[in-house]
């Protein structure tokens, strides 16, 4: 049988269009993949941050082989396609490279959102999640919400997820991001990952050690070599925190400095679940559809991350000639373990062994002059949280254009202050900040 798809008279949009009537099963040559749905939305109506023009169709995943699938099917008729689960890390732009794509949405199953939390010897491998009380294994599917499954953990007794909770998105990114909070990140927890290996089309658990783990990075984040479909966790199984580190949350927790900093003080996880619920709710960063300042991709920048006690010195004299010597003694700086030199970990270029320092992105930004709510003279649509400044939202009508203006004004101005290039954190469909 012919392959219709290959016509070489097809447009981009029509080559898409007529593989989406395949998958649906309403075209010619139709394809049945269980597990599959196809639908139409925006990228608007995908993404946190509510912004992005329509691509040419959506194809929904309930199953990792689902996804393997439908990406297998896309790839053999080099359909351009993007890989979204809940779309908390994505600035997407409205030009005709949106509207082309295919977007592969993986989305969990129903029923009591496929949690199984029974005794290991009864678990069935079907279910969107995994938890077995006695190990502190937890398995995932990469579409299930990121803090349903974070509230899951923490309900069955298990650590290591809570200073994680209320971020956006689905569980899937969290490793490509290594996402981290409060002095937590996926990192610590994470035991293994499946991977679709798009090169070679087989489903694969690999270790952490082969993603190149590193703050806010992974060798997932910018290459389309390979899908995230599963994740697999290992959590403590006491009922107890990570050591509370973070001055903030511990802060809260009734921990004091000098406990927080030896790093040995634990909690219940269901108190600090609910500590940090309450801090992102008073920074905006909890969902709510009615919260212009939840409107947003979550941190817009990573907290720089400078290599050697010179490039430290120059950023901290820096702020000490800006902003005076009691901001220079006090301003948010951390010493962080050297990557090696690879762009894991903060400072490209690092050899091994050689400090690397981190500073705060919020800090800086509001010591550039940028208040809470701050927009670009003349444009209203886009403008920092009034509630965070690492939090760049849309107030309703803005554009990814309006994003980028916003984007390019704090970056330029933190640069011009004190020296640090701010990098974004989201990921660039259709649109880039440089």
């Amino acid at each position: 049988m012919t392959d219709s798809t290959n016509n070489a008279h097809f447009t981009s949009e029509e080559r898409a269009r007529h593989l989406l009537e395949r998958l649906s099963g309403t075209g010619a040559d139709s394809v049945s993949i269980p597990g599959t749905r196809v639908t139409s939305r925006s990228f608007a109506e995908m993404t946190t941050l509510r912004i992005g023009a329509a691509p040419a169709g959506v194809v929904e995943c309930s199953s990792a082989e689902a996804v393997a699938q439908v990406v297998s099917f896309l790839d053999a008729h080099t359909q351009p396609l993007l890989i979204v689960g809940g779309g908390s890390n994505l600035v997407v732009g409205e030009g005709d490279e949106v509207s082309q794509l295919v977007v592969v949405l993986m989305s969990a199953g129903g029923g009591e959102g496929g949690v199984d939390k029974k005794g290991a010897a009864e678990k069935s491998a079907e279910g969107d999640v995994m938890i077995d009380r006695e190990t502190g294994v937890v398995r995932a599917f990469a579409g299930v919400e990121w803090d349903q499954l974070v509230a899951a953990t923490v309900e069955a007794g298990l650590g290591g997820l809570e200073c994680l909770s209320g971020i956006p998105g689905s569980v899937g990114a969290t490793p490509v991001q290594n996402v981290g909070a409060y002095g937590a990140e996926v990192a610590q927890v994470l035991r293994r990952v499946q991977l679709y290996d798009r090169t070679r089309g087989e489903l694969e658990w690999v270790d952490p050690s082969a993603l190149d783990l590193g703050y806010r990075y992974s060798n997932l984040k910018f290459t389309s070599r390979a899908v995230v479909t599963a994740v697999e966790f290992q959590l403590t199984t006491d009922g107890l925190s990570v050591p509370l580190r973070f001055g903030e949350l511990a802060r809260r927790l009734g921990v004091d400095a000098d406990e927080a900093a030896a790093g040995e003080i634990r909690r219940p996880a269901t108190d600090v679940r609910q500590a940090v619920l309450e801090l992102r709710a008073g920074k905006g960063m909890v969902l709510d559809s009615a919260d212009h300042d939840t409107w947003s991709a979550g941190s817009f920048f990573t907290n720089p991350i400078v290599t050697g006690e010179e490039a430290r010195d120059a950023v901290v004299a820096a702020v000490r000639e800006k902003c005076g010597d009691a901001e220079a003694e006090s301003m948010p700086l951390y010493s962080v373990k050297s990557s090696g030199g690879d762009a894991s970990g903060g400072g490209a270029g690092a050899s091994v062994g050689e400090p690397q320092y981190k500073f705060s992105a919020a800090w800086l930004i509001e010591r550039a002059g940028f208040a809470k709510g701050w927009h670009v003279p003349g444009n209203e649509r886009a403008s920092l949280s009034t509630k965070h400044t690492l939090a760049l939202t849309n107030r309703g009508s803005a554009t990814s254009a309006d994003v980028v203006e916003l984007a390019r004004a704090v970056r330029t101005g933190v640069r011009e202050a004190f020296g640090v290039v701010l990098e974004p954190e989201p990921i660039w469909v259709g649109v880039s900040i440089d």
